[in-house]
């Protein structure tokens, strides 16, 4: 199995288990580390609306209690969001805040793949989807 399609098999799973009773938008998201070592979060509503979390963040979080410090890939899986201008839909990329805390731990290469359930992707580069966002110059 390739990188994506464990990746994108670790996502879908987390989707599964997403808690999202006021949107009914479930949301899969799966790192991949420094050290080769996956890490999956889906996304928490809470009745306090906006104050649940992106599947995104759970990720994050499940990659730093796990020792991980660095995204080397990353993947999100969700509907695509209809709008009148595009048919069909477009894919659901991370929102602006988990763009910047994707990018607290990812270099400007690192690739981000939005996914719809069926496996129909995009591809983007950290550097694309947040090109100006705050950064430590660390080495990842």
């Amino acid at each position: 199995m390739s990188t994506f399609e464990t990746l994108f098999a670790a996502a879908s799973a987390a989707r599964e288990k997403a808690h999202a009773p006021y949107s009914r938008f479930h949301v899969g998201a799966a790192l991949l580390d420094e050290n080769g070592v996956v890490h999956a979060g889906c996304n928490i509503e809470n009745a306090a609306y906006p104050e649940g979390w992106c599947a995104e963040t759970t990720a994050i979080g499940h990659m730093i209690m796990g020792g991980g410090r660095a995204i080397r890939m990353a993947v999100v899986v969700a509907p695509r969001i209809d709008f009148e201008r595009t048919p069909g839909g477009q894919f659901c990329t991370p929102c602006g805040g988990c763009r910047q805390r994707l990018a607290e731990f990812a270099a400007a290469d690192v690739p981000v793949y939005a996914c719809d359930p069926e496996g129909r992707n995009a591809l983007f580069l950290m550097q694309d989807l947040l090109p100006a966002g705050f950064s430590l110059e660390t080495d990842r």
